[in-house]
C-alpha cells in the first residue's frame, strides 16, 4: 500500500507518535465494506489484513479486538464515495465526515435536536452559507458522539459547540468537562467537510491520503 505520494503506508505508521494522531483519506466503496480499514490498520499493528480483528462496542462503535493488545486506537467515518479514518495511540477518538449537500431541513432539525444556543447560530446564518455550516456543526457533534463512544442515543442536544471561522470548541457537555477535549474541523477536498475529537491533551494532526488502486 501507498500512500498518494508513492510513501510507504507502513513507513508512515512507523512514526506515528504518542503526541499525533494521523489521519487518512481513503476512497470508499460499500461493496469493499471494512476491508480498506482493516489494511490500512494492518500497517499499524504489524500484521497480515485478514489477521484484524474488529469487534463492536456497546453502542456499535468499531473498536480493534483485544487479541491485538495493543494501545492503537482508531476511528472511521464515510460519505458518498470518501472515507476518513484516524489512527493514535493511548486515547478514543472520533471523527466524522460529511459530503457537502443542500439541506432543506436544517433549521427544523436544529431546533428540535440541537442545543438552543446553536439552533439560534444557524438561524441568523445567511441562506447561502446555512447547508454547509449545519454539516460542519453535525460532523463536530458527531465526532465527540463517536469519541465518547455513545453515538447519537446520548443526544446531540447534551454538547454545546461554538463555531468560530476555522475553529471548532466545545462549550459544554453534559456530565464531562468540556475543557478536557480537542476538537478540530478536518483540512479535506471543497466536496466534504470533517471533525475529529478526543478527550485528553493537544495533538499533531498529520494527514495522509491512501493512493486509489481501483
Amino acid at each position: 500500500m501507498k500512500t498518494a505520494d508513492g510513501q510507504s503506508v507502513s513507513k508512515v505508521a512507523e512514526r506515528l507518535g504518542p503526541d499525533e494522531l494521523h489521519i487518512w483519506s481513503i476512497a470508499y466503496d460499500r461493496h469493499q465494506g471494512r476491508n480498506p480499514l482493516r489494511a490500512l490498520l494492518a500497517s499499524y499493528l504489524g500484521c497480515a489484513p485478514e489477521q484484524v480483528c474488529l469487534v463492536e462496542a456497546e453502542h456499535g462503535r468499531p473498536e480493534l479486538a483485544a487479541a491485538h493488545a495493543s494501545t492503537l486506537s482508531f476511528n472511521w467515518s464515510h460519505s458518498g464515495e470518501r472515507a476518513v479514518v484516524t489512527v493514535g495511540y493511548a486515547l478514543r477518538p472520533g471523527i466524522d465526515i460529511e459530503r457537502l449537500r443542500p439541506r432543506p431541513r436544517a433549521l427544523e432539525i436544529a431546533e428540535r435536536y440541537f442545543d438552543p444556543e446553536e439552533a439560534r447560530w444557524l438561524q441568523a446564518m445567511d441562506n447561502g452559507l446555512r447547508d454547509q455550516a449545519f454539516l460542519e456543526l453535525w460532523t463536530a457533534k458527531e465526532a465527540v458522539l463517536k469519541a465518547l463512544g455513545r453515538g447519537l442515543a446520548f443526544g446531540l442536544h447534551r454538547l454545546r459547540i461554538l463555531m468560530q471561522r476555522d475553529r471548532v470548541h466545545l462549550r459544554w457537555l453534559d456530565g464531562d468537562d468540556a475543557q478536557a477535549w480537542q476538537l478540530h474541523p478536518l483540512a479535506l477536498d471543497r466536496a466534504h467537510v470533517g471533525a475529529v475529537a478526543w478527550r485528553g491533551s493537544p495533538r499533531r494532526l498529520r494527514y495522509w491520503t491512501l493512493a486509489d488502486t481501483a
